[in-house]
């Protein structure tokens, strides 16, 4: 029998007590909240890993981007279809085929994503506020998000980091040098170099002598 005036302070094994020892909180709750942070730690570093893949925007956003990652998978140096299903003679003409067989580039090393970007496609996407199949993005409009000059997409520390004099002097055998710029001034990278397209040889609609790489269009 307990003692007059005295509260009975004892507790189950299973359960903790609040301040002032009035409310039981479960022991197996504190557990639960716990293996609840690491599923979910572990399931999102399982979306980002995907999210780096290739498959991901396909699958995320299939409508407008089936035809890219159709672009993107296909086999190098043969017949095959670009971004709009057109008929390709050598799929290697898109740079999207070329650079994966390459150097396993995937999207994302080139679309380098920022937060405000993917928010906007994300809400783009959820409003049908797109085309199908999507504008061609020109250069400018890739670096936006994350600042610089257009050429820094392809020409940067990571990929051709050897600039325009550069370019110019690994053409230079060409009797028709595509990368100078002494008579046409600077054109874009796009301009030529298609990803998921075949590239177009911009220098042969005016000059017979013009050096097209097998695959190419001069249109």
């Amino acid at each position: 029998m307990m003692a007059e005036g005295k509260t009975n302070t004892s507790v189950d094994a299973s359960c903790d007590y609040v301040e002032g020892g009035k409310r039981p909180v479960s022991r197996k709750m504190g557990v639960a909240i716990i293996v609840a942070v690491v599923v979910a730690i572990a399931a999102g570093s399982g979306l980002w890993a995907w999210h780096e893949q290739p498959n991901f925007c396909a699958a995320i956003c299939h409508v407008p981007m089936d035809g890219y990652l159709a672009t993107y998978e296909q086999e190098p140096g043969v017949g095959g279809v670009d971004k709009y299903g057109e008929t390709v003679e050598n799929t290697s003409s898109m740079l999207a085929v070329s650079h994966r067989q390459a150097s396993g580039t995937t999207c994302l090393e080139c679309h380098v994503p920022t937060l405000t970007e993917q928010i906007a496609e994300g809400v783009g996407w959820i409003a049908g506020n797109y085309k199908f199949p999507l504008d061609e993005t020109s250069l400018e409009d890739l670096v936006e998000a994350r600042g610089g000059p257009s050429d820094s997409f392809c020409m940067n520390e990571d990929c051709h980091g050897y600039g325009r004099e550069g370019l110019v002097s690994k053409t230079d055998e060409y009797e028709i040098n595509p990368h100078d710029s002494t008579q046409h001034g600077e054109l874009q990278c796009s301009e030529c170099h298609k990803a998921h397209r075949a590239s177009v040889m911009f220098c042969a609609k005016c000059h017979d002598n013009a050096v097209v790489p097998e695959g190419w269009v001069v249109d």
